[in-house]
């Protein structure tokens, strides 16, 4: 199923156990907060806007369908940005406690005052390169076009533990990045985006990197 426009991301986002009236609610004032944010600061494009719920909304949401509902928590967004997918896993689960990586400081302004407005008290923001963010295992890292797959993994590895789900939206390149990935151990795959047919997601678990040969040189 590919999703084609804003009437249908909507009708979609109903079905998710996850959004209720109260969800729903939260994710159209997160919508409404972005439109007024984005003419302060350029955190997307002016014409994805007119597609925020399936660009953004959905794009983010349909992350969750990857995962078990009792183990999205902690979970980390490497890159946040205008806050996708944290923000949205936030609205939708604001039980789980959602940690948002984001080097940029205006972003990461805005991302408190997001979390503050909505009261998304188990969210947190990390305003800081991730080779700074202390260690920790998360049950979920999920990263939006943040970076190459294995500069992200030599990157973020440290936070996963062999039952991490690795949830990594990748567009057009998702399959091309896995094909030609090398040096790690993993159970990762693509799965067709919701949001766009031409875009995947590539998900999965890592095992860790693969040992040198003894005697080969670096």
């Amino acid at each position: 199923m590919i999703l084609s426009g804003e009437d249908e991301a909507k009708a979609w986002l109903r079905t998710l156990p996850e959004c209720d009236d109260d969800a729903l609610e939260r994710l159209r004032r997160l919508a409404d907060l972005l439109r007024v944010e984005n003419e302060r600061q350029n955190l997307v494009s002016a014409a994805s806007l007119d597609h925020v719920w399936l660009r953004h909304i959905a794009d983010s949401a349909q992350l969750l369908t990857h995962v078990p509902r009792e183990t999205v928590s902690p979970w980390l967004d490497l890159g946040t940005g205008a806050g996708f997918p944290g923000l949205v896993i936030a609205a939708l689960r604001p039980d789980a406690r959602v940690v948002m990586a984001e080097s940029r400081p205006r972003r990461a302004e805005w991302l408190e005052r997001v979390c503050a407005e909505l009261a998304f008290d188990s969210a947190e923001v990390f305003c800081g390169r991730i080779e700074l963010l202390p260690s920790a295992s998360f049950r979920v890292i999920s990263a939006r076009a943040f970076a190459p797959l294995p500069r992200l993994l030599d990157l973020s590895a440290r936070f996963s533990t062999s039952e991490t789900m690795w949830l990594l939206p990748k567009g057009r390149s998702a399959a091309q990045e896995l094909l030609v990935l090398e040096g790690w151990q993993h159970m990762f795959h693509v799965e067709q985006s919701l949001s766009d047919a031409e875009a995947g997601v590539i998900v999965g678990q890592l095992a860790g990197q693969v040992p040198r040969r003894k005697g080969k040189k670096p």
